[in-house]
Formats: structure tokens, C-alpha cells, sequence
């Protein structure tokens, strides 16, 4: 059998960490057995390491603002927004939602994952979402703009409608439920227009509409009415 190879302490320690899922601090070799401090990408032992501004040891909690190290009094002090996500300092633009702060790039759809990048998000639950996911997810879409609907929903000919989208097809008047109207390409036609489509289109219409009355369609009027 091959003797297993000789290694220096180093290289030891490393293997070592590596089998029991730990960090090697990059300055004395050793595994890390608490939380490391993470400084310029690489794992530390917190204790090798004083505040730039008040001199304490420092803790796993350490926050580095342009190269410097800082302990968390100090840090806050100065006023620095720290990322929700990353929990990093943030040096340039700042996306202030869900009652914290974020990186850029770190602001990101809790279903995709993808930046928002200063698109519109949608929250639920303390969690943002992209227009499509919360569609998918928890949304009504207006039938019309497919826009998730924030406001009341009209819900009619078995769609869901923003308030001002739910108007009459032919002439864009607004309506509403208790105004008389007909479905006419899976779109509401107001009584006035109605009254002025061809008699033969009239008779098929009202064919469709009995129809959907005895699968009790509950929004379609009844077209002897209207």
C-alpha cells in the first residue's frame, strides 16, 4: 500500500478544515474554529485584527469600509447603510425597500433572483417580487393592460379588470357592474353599442348569452334587456 503523503503544517491545517467544513485563517495557518472574520475575501481570526478608529480587537461582526477595518459601534457611528442582503457596508447607490437597505445588485426577486435594477417591484409577506412572479404567485391581472391590479378588482365575464380598464370595447366609456352590458369578443360592450350592432349579430349574441346563462355565467346580462 502507498504511504499517505507527508505534508507541512499548512497544507495539514488546510486539508483538515477542508474535511470538517471550516475556514483557514490566511495569517496564522490555523483553523478557524468560531466565525471568521472576512476581510478582502479572505478568512481571518477576528482577534488579529484592531479597529481603525478606536483600537479594540475585533469581532466576526467587523465591517470593512475602504480597506479598513471597523468594529460595530464604530461603524455605525459613521453612519454607513449596510446591505439587508449582504449585510456589507454601501458605498454607492442605496435602494432603501422592505424597511432596510441594499446593494444595488443585491435588491433581487425572491423567486427569480434576478436585480430589479430600478424596475417596479411588488411586496408581500416582507418579501419583494418581480411583476411576473407576484402575478403568478398572489396577483390579479387585469384582463385588459396585464397589469397586476393594486386597487379593487371588477370581476366580470369570468376576468379580472382594473377599475378604469373595465370599459365598454366599442366606445370606451367606463362602466361598471351595475351598468347594462354584453359580452362581445370576451370584452364588454356597453347597451348603446349593442343596440347599434346588425341584427344578425344581435340573434347570435343572444344565442351565446342563453348559453352561458345555463352554465350559470354570473356576469352576462341578460340580452332581452338590454
Amino acid at each position: 500500500l502507498a504511504k499517505p503523503p507527508h505534508l507541512c503544517r499548512p497544507c495539514h491545517n488546510r486539508e483538515k478544515a477542508k474535511g470538517l467544513g471550516k475556514y483557514i485563517c490566511q495569517k496564522c495557518h490555523l483553523i478557524i474554529d468560531e466565525q471568521p472574520l472576512m476581510f478582502r475575501n479572505d478568512s481571518y481570526h477576528p482577534d488579529h485584527f484592531n479597529c481603525t478608529h478606536c483600537g479594540k480587537e475585533l469581532t466576526a461582526e467587523a465591517r470593512e469600509l475602504k480597506g479598513e477595518l471597523y468594529c460595530l459601534p464604530c461603524h455605525d457611528k459613521m453612519g454607513i447603510p449596510i446591505c439587508g442582503a449582504c449585510r456589507r457596508p454601501i458605498e454607492g447607490r442605496v435602494v432603501n425597500a422592505l424597511g432596510k437597505q441594499w446593494h444595488v445588485e443585491h435588491f433581487v426577486c425572491a423567486k427569480c433572483e434576478k436585480p430589479f435594477l430600478g424596475h417596479r417591484h411588488y411586496e408581500k409577506k416582507g418579501l419583494a417580487y418581480c411583476e411576473t412572479h407576484y402575478n403568478q404567485l398572489f396577483g390579479d391581472v387585469c384582463y385588459n393592460c396585464s397589469h397586476v391590479i393594486e386597487g379593487d378588482v371588477v370581476s366580470a365575464l369570468n376576468k379580472a379588470w382594473c377599475v378604469n380598464c373595465f370599459s365598454c370595447s366599442t366606445c370606451n366609456i367606463k362602466l361598471t357592474l351595475k351598468n347594462k352590458f354584453v359580452e362581445f369578443d370576451m370584452k364588454p360592450v356597453c347597451k348603446k353599442c349593442y343596440e347599434k350592432f346588425p341584427l344578425e349579430l344581435k340573434k347570435r349574441l343572444k344565442k351565446l348569452s342563453e348559453l352561458a346563462s345555463r352554465k350559470s355565467h354570473p356576469k352576462a346580462v341578460d340580452l332581452n334587456s338590454a
